[in-house]
């Protein structure tokens, strides 16, 4: 996989892909329009953040580059790359249960606090893992 160019773009399966985490100089892309909605993104190698219709969706540290990014009501699907092991902070829904997976296996579950955060860390180890944060029940 490749960072983001253009720091965000919309792939022909409808999720998106954001950020990148080779930059030394923070970037941002406001009023970028999918399917009616507005995001903006801001990153650089210290952090990457995302943002739909001015609340905040995804905050990654160090910065990353996140490849088909989609959420649903089941929950959020994604990719991450970077240069080492990043923390994510994710706006879900609030006082929810969700499991976490990582590539397919099941590395636990969390519950949301009233503001409906959720934060993970995931080794990256020179690969590209797949997250998934899905609502339980």
């Amino acid at each position: 996989m490749a960072v983001i160019e253009e720091l965000i773009r919309q792939e022909e399966d409808g999720t998106i892909s954001f950020g990148n985490y080779l930059m030394d100089e923070k970037k941002k892309v406001l009023d970028f329009e999918v399917k009616g909605d507005l995001y903006k993104v801001k990153t650089y190698n210290e952090i990457t953040k995302l943002e739909k219709n001015g609340k905040m969706l995804m905050e990654v540290v160090p910065g990353a580059t996140i490849h088909k990014f989609s959420l649903t009501a089941k929950g959020a699907y994604f990719m991450v790359e970077g240069h080492e092991d990043v923390q994510l902070t994710l706006e879900m829904e609030p006082e929810t249960e969700y499991k976490i997976l990582i590539d397919d296996v099941n590395v636990g579950k969390v519950k949301t606090n009233m503001a409906g955060k959720v934060t993970l860390s995931v080794e990256l180890q020179n690969n590209t893992p797949y997250v998934k944060v899905e609502k339980i029940g």
